[in-house]
């Protein structure tokens, strides 16, 4: 595509004149740029792209996208941001993938990796091929690919979305991070289908508010459009129990479909029946009533379920082949996946990383632990640091012996972590051991028969970040190499 083609696509008070070269690749890196590449300068928190722009130039970048004119011997195209001109011109220059399959985004505090890997499920087994864009990897048909974020850059995006175009992928299901919609990642997708999960305190490092985290997620049911299009409706999936999805229910013209528990909804469950092997409800939609038994526990799944639940029914899929896929789903790693090597005793890995996570599952457990719940849980580093105190009261409000210890700990000092931590639960019992292996490891040689131990924090992590390395560290390994050596 020719520079100026490209451009086209631009703000029309941005003109430009100039060189015309082909563009071969848009990259925002310039350790990425080949011969022919238009590099786009993005402002980062620590580095600044436009610094970069001449080493990008001597790479081979035949144009420059920047915010301030630059000295270099290529057309350098001025804009007021670089990252929204880099989501226009990122869906122009890939063809507008989002148009050409079913886009569906799940937002929300808790539950968007599973009710995303639910729905990609059900879709994939009513014969659609599927991709898949997440916390855990990006999925394309059945190749697995590794992601940074939650919700790529919109760069990135948009490529993956043409990689699934050409792959023939009919249906996309994302996370939708409230980072990404804030800070424009979305900004080109043309999504179907939104659904929200709930909304609990998490990221206030960065909104400040949870008034503002509420608002950067409706950003996802806004985006949905302003028109009805009988061949391609449009759909908001809301949880009819958080009092949040009034406000999105408001911010959205599409049809709503609500979902619940305890607050009438299009989609409820009934009768909740739960074990430390499965859950089990009744099923009630507008056109009648359906038993299901799930592999999956608490009553988080069941939000989960019936989240998946609507997404696959306004995808036109039968409600007898939606309770066939979910009656077969075993569990999404890190999430309640239960760590096995022949002990007699529970043990829980579990991402749960917000007060609100943590508190479901510890709920959870205490519905079928026999006798004493351990929990081994932190706090990551250079995150909001008012859940810290939170945490640490949930933990000791639910558990028998909660173990206090280093979760991702980054730039900051694991110790002043645990401090805030501690800072919840003056007066109450419960250990501290900085050091993650060691406190798993003193755990499970604690724990007897009949007794429950989750591990929280970090679920399907395979790794720790202590200052600016990056470890190997996997939760579920630590804790059976532990079990083994007991």
């Amino acid at each position: 595509m020719k520079l100026a083609q490209l451009l086209s696509h631009l703000h029309p008070l941005a003109p430009f004149t100039g060189a015309n070269p082909e563009i071969q690749s848009i990259e925002n890196d310039n350790r990425k740029v080949q011969k022919g590449s238009l590099f786009i300068c993005i402002k980062g928190y620590t580095v600044d792209g436009h610094d970069f722009a001449q080493s990008a130039v001597d790479n081979g970048a035949c144009a420059v996208i920047a915010e301030r004119p630059l000295n270099l011997d290529v057309p350098v195209i001025v804009v007021k941001n670089t990252s929204r001109a880099m989501a226009v011109l990122a869906d122009a220059f890939y063809g507008q993938p989002t148009k050409k399959l079913q886009l569906i985004g799940i937002t929300g505090t808790n539950g968007k990796t599973t009710t995303s890997h639910l729905i990609e499920k059900i879709l994939a087994d009513a014969g659609k091929k599927t991709g898949l864009i997440g916390t855990m990897y990006t999925k394309i048909g059945d190749q697995k690919l590794e992601t940074k974020n939650t919700t790529p850059e919109s760069l990135t995006l948009q490529k993956t979305f043409k990689q699934m175009v050409d792959a023939g992928v009919e249906s996309a299901v994302m996370e939708v991070s409230s980072h990404a919609l804030d800070m424009g990642r979305v900004h080109g997708c043309d999504y179907d289908i939104a659904v929200f999960t709930n909304l609990t305190q998490d990221h206030l490092d960065y909104h400040h508010t949870m008034e503002d985290y509420k608002r950067a997620k409706s950003l996802l049911f806004s985006q949905l459009g302003n028109t009805y299009e009988k061949e391609h409706p449009k759909f908001a999936i809301l949880n009819a129990d958080d009092q949040a999805s009034e406000l999105y229910e408001k911010s959205t013209a599409a049809h709503v479909v609500t979902y619940g528990i305890d607050m009438a909804a299009d989609i409820m469950a009934k009768n909740i029946q739960m074990t430390a092997a499965g859950t089990s409800f009744q099923l009630v939609l507008p056109t009648g009533k359906h038993p299901i038994a799930i592999k999956l526990i608490g009553k988080f799944s069941v939000y989960n379920v019936l989240a998946s639940t609507a997404a696959a029914l306004v995808s036109g899929i039968p409600i007898s082949d939606i309770i066939r896929s979910l009656e077969e789903i075993d569990g999404v790693a890190g999430r309640f996946e239960l760590v096995n090597a022949g002990q007699d005793f529970t043990v829980i890995v579990d991402y749960a990383h917000t007060p609100d996570s943590l508190e479901n599952v510890l709920k959870t457990i205490q519905q079928f632990a026999r006798k004493r719940i351990f929990v081994v849980v932190g706090c990551g580093g250079d995150r909001d640091r008012t859940k810290r105190p939170v945490m640490a009261q949930i933990a000791c409000n639910y558990a028998t012996d909660p173990i206090f210890t280093s979760d991702n700990p980054r730039s900051e000092d694991p110790l002043a972590i645990l401090k805030d931590m501690e800072e919840g639960v003056k007066g109450e019992s419960y250990r501290v051991i900085p050091d993650r292996k060691e406190a798993i490891t003193a755990a499970i040689n604690d724990a007897e028969s009949g007794d429950v131990l989750l591990i929280a924090g970090k679920g399907h992590e395979t790794y720790q970040i202590i200052g600016s390395n990056v470890y190997d560290f996997d939760d579920r390994l630590v804790a059976k190499k532990a079990i083994e050596a007991k």
